[in-house]
Order: structure tokens, then C-alpha cells, then sequence
């Protein structure tokens, strides 16, 4: 059986169940964003402090664009506009709107082996940059060794808008230099100055990335949603619901650490294209994310 208990001092969810091998923290005031996570009795997302969350993003839902859009400056349907740079370090705009965001809760529900939670949130302000308003929901669905995080993005306003979205999750490993990355794909982007994708190269169709020692901050195309994440102590198979799939992996400065982020976009994508999709008015948008948990046996 689940509980799930809303801590109104720090206006936060704490899910868990009846033996502790499923935790997880919601903070509402930081985007609706999943900031701890226990799956399977294994720790995999954990509080990054020192890192702020300013700084890391940490598991926020990015929209309307994940990633970076170089000087905050893209043109849509024959307009220009110019978003808050909110990266001051690369002068770029970063991540989207709603990872500092309040949400609401909509449903807490539990039910056997499965916690449910909705949240949303709902922007009636226009800005200069981004002159839409737009209603987003969140809905995470925990179980035993699965967690599912389903977002549903609406357009409320009367015109198109541009938008790629992605989620921002930091994982945990007890030793990250011998653990992998697999995915299948053949391209990789070619990062300039700034991050700001320049270009795409070909890379080997199946990709088993050892991360050492390495440091990371690299995005692929991925040909398939599912990804695979091998710690020496527990395995994350990743899958999304959507065709087209983008996977960033960013290594912060924090040991044993690893961003692993799907996205439906790349850097730039207001300019370049790449993954960019418009919302019709009143139209909705779906997606959803599902992570599953292998524990390794230990003999």
C-alpha cells in the first residue's frame, strides 16, 4: 500500500510505500519536479545539494523548449523575438518556463501497488518572448519498479506556438566511471560555442557509451526511445511514448552524478528546426516517460 503525504510548510509531496522501497519527493514550488526518487529499493535520484536547483534544473519538466536557443532570439511564423536570457554565463535562454512554476495539485489517489498524482499548471500571462498562454498537467504514476511521468501540454491561446519539451532527471550511481549508456542511434549533434548545435555527425549504430571519467554534455537521435542506463548496482531501462527522441547526457560537477534527459527537441531547435513542432489552438499534446528498475543480484 502507498501513502502520500502533502507537506504544506514546504509545499511538497512525499509518496511512499508500505516497505520503503518506493520514496519520492514532489516539490511543487520548483516546477512540479520530482527531486528524490527510491525505485525497487534503490536509491536513483537524490537531493543535489549543494548544486541550487537554479543552476541544475534538476528533474524539471522543460517547456516550450529544452535546451538552449542561442541569444534568446528565434523567428516564428515571419516574426522575431527576443526570450529573457536566462543563462547569463552563455547569454542564452535555457530550459523553458515551468521549471520555477507553482503547481497545483489535481489528484492524489491511491490504489494497491500504485500512487498517482496529477499536478498542472495554467499560464494566462503573455510575455514579449512568448506571447501564448498554454495549460500543462503532470501526472506521475509510481509502482513497485516503475515510475511514469505522463505530460499533457494544451494550447488555450488563439494562435500556433512553437514548442519542444523534454524532462531533466539527475541519477545516482555508486560508481558512475563503470557504469553505461546504451542506446541505438546514428547521429550525434555537433556542439559549437555556447552548446548551440552547429551540426549533425554520424556515429556507429548502437551506442554502449562508457562514462569513465568522461565529461559529458552531448546530445544523440536517437532511432529508438528506449535507453539503458548500467550501474554496477541496479539498472534504468528508459522508453518514451513519442516516435521522434532526442537523448541529452550532462555530467554536473557532483561525484557519481549523471543527467540522462529525453527530450522531443534539440539546442536551438526554435531556429534549426530540429524536433521543432507547433501546437494549433485548443489543440493538446501528450507524452510520457517511463523508467523501470532491474536490480542486480548480488552474490
Amino acid at each position: 500500500m502507498y501513502k502520500i503525504n502533502h507537506n504544506k510548510e514546504t509545499n511538497t509531496l512525499e509518496v511512499q510505500n508500505s516497505d520503503n522501497s518506493v520514496l519520492g519527493k514532489i516539490y511543487l514550488n520548483q516546477g512540479g519536479s520530482l527531486q528524490e526518487l527510491t525505485i525497487g529499493g534503490e536509491a536513483v535520484i537524490q537531493d543535489l545539494s549543494p548544486l541550487d536547483y537554479t543552476d541544475s534544473f534538476a528533474s524539471s519538466i522543460l517547456f516550450p523548449f529544452a535546451n538552449r536557443i542561442k541569444d534568446g532570439v528565434y523567428s516564428f511564423n515571419n516574426k522575431k523575438f527576443q526570450l529573457e536570457k536566462n543563462q547569463a554565463e552563455e547569454q542564452n535562454a535555457l530550459h523553458g518556463f515551468v521549471h520555477n512554476k507553482i503547481f497545483k495539485v489535481i489528484v492524489k489517489e491511491t490504489l494497491g501497488n500504485t500512487a498517482k498524482i496529477t499536478l498542472a499548471y495554467n499560464e494566462v500571462h503573455k510575455t514579449t518572448g512568448f506571447p501564448y498562454t498554454y495549460f500543462i498537467q503532470v501526472t506521475y504514476i509510481f509502482q513497485d519498479k516503475t515510475l511514469s511521468v505522463k505530460v499533457t501540454v494544451k494550447n488555450t491561446d488563439s494562435k500556433a506556438f512553437p514548442f519542444t519539451i523534454g524532462w531533466h532527471p539527475y541519477f545516482v550511481s555508486d560508481n558512475l566511471s563503470k557504469s553505461t549508456l546504451e542506446f541505438d542511434c546514428d547521429k550525434k549533434l555537433i556542439l559549437g560555442d555556447r552548446n548551440i548545435t552547429k551540426g549533425v555527425e554520424e556515429v556507429k549504430n548502437k551506442v554502449a557509451l562508457n562514462i569513465e571519467n568522461k565529461q559529458l554534455d552531448d546530445c544523440w537521435i536517437l532511432n529508438s526511445d528506449k535507453v539503458l542506463f548500467k550501474t554496477p548496482k541496479y539498472q534504468l531501462n528508459f522508453s518514451s511514448s513519442v516516435k521522434d527522441n532526442f537523448l541529452q547526457a550532462y555530467t554536473p560537477p557532483m561525484l557519481n552524478t549523471i543527467a540522462i534527459e529525453p527530450t522531443t527537441g534539440v539546442s536551438d531547435s526554435f531556429n534549426n528546426k530540429i524536433g521543432l513542432q507547433a501546437l494549433q489552438p485548443n489543440k493538446e499534446y501528450k507524452i510520457t516517460w517511463k523508467i523501470n528498475i532491474n536490480n542486480i543480484q548480488r552474490y
